[in-house]
C-alpha cells in the first residue's frame, strides 16, 4: 500500500465566549501546557502554545490521520472542562463557536513561534480583535464583521 506523505503546518487561534472569565495569567502556562498535550494526544505534533486570558494560539504539525475540525473540537472541548477545574472563578469558562486556521510554510515556521512566544508584548499595542482583522486580510479570507466575534 502507498504511503501517504505530508507535513502540513497550521496556526490556530481561538477565543473565549464574551461572558467568559478570562483565564488569569497565573494559569496561562498550565493551560497552555494542557493545550499542548491534547494537541499531541490527536496524533498531531504541538510545536507552541501561547496566547492570553482571552485567547490562544496554537502553531503544529497536522497529523496525515486527523481533520483540522476535528482537531479543534478536541481542543476546546476538553480544555474547557479542564479549565473549569482550576478553580470556582472559571464554573462557566467557555471558548467561542469559531475559530481561524492558517496554513503557514515551513520558512516561516521560526517567525510563528516568536510571533505566539512573543502575544503579551504584542497585545499592548494591538488588540485581539485588530490581530485577528490582520489574519483575516493577510490570507485574504472573505468575512463580514458583524458575525466574525459573535459567540
Amino acid at each position: 500500500m502507498p504511503q501517504s506523505l505530508s507535513k502540513i503546518y497550521l496556526h490556530i487561534v481561538f477565543h473565549i465566549k464574551t461572558t467568559s472569565p478570562q483565564i488569569d495569567e497565573a494559569h496561562l502556562e498550565r493551560v497552555h501546557s494542557y493545550i499542548g498535550q491534547l494537541v499531541n494526544s490527536t496524533g498531531c505534533s504541538v510545536i507552541r502554545v501561547g496566547g492570553i486570558g482571552d485567547h490562544v494560539h496554537v502553531l503544529c504539525l497536522l497529523s496525515r490521520n486527523e481533520t483540522v475540525s476535528h482537531l479543534v473540537e478536541e481542543i476546546k472541548r476538553n480544555s474547557s472542562r479542564w479549565i473549569k477545574t482550576l478553580g470556582q472563578e472559571y464554573e462557566c469558562f467557555a471558548w467561542q463557536g469559531g475559530y481561524a486556521v492558517f496554513s503557514v510554510s515551513e520558512s516561516l515556521i521560526n517567525k510563528t513561534i516568536e510571533y505566539v512566544i512573543n502575544q503579551k508584548e504584542h497585545h499592548k499595542k494591538l488588540s485581539f480583535k485588530e490581530e485577528y482583522i490582520q489574519f483575516l486580510k493577510l490570507y485574504n479570507i472573505d468575512y463580514d464583521e458583524r458575525y466574525v466575534f459573535e459567540d
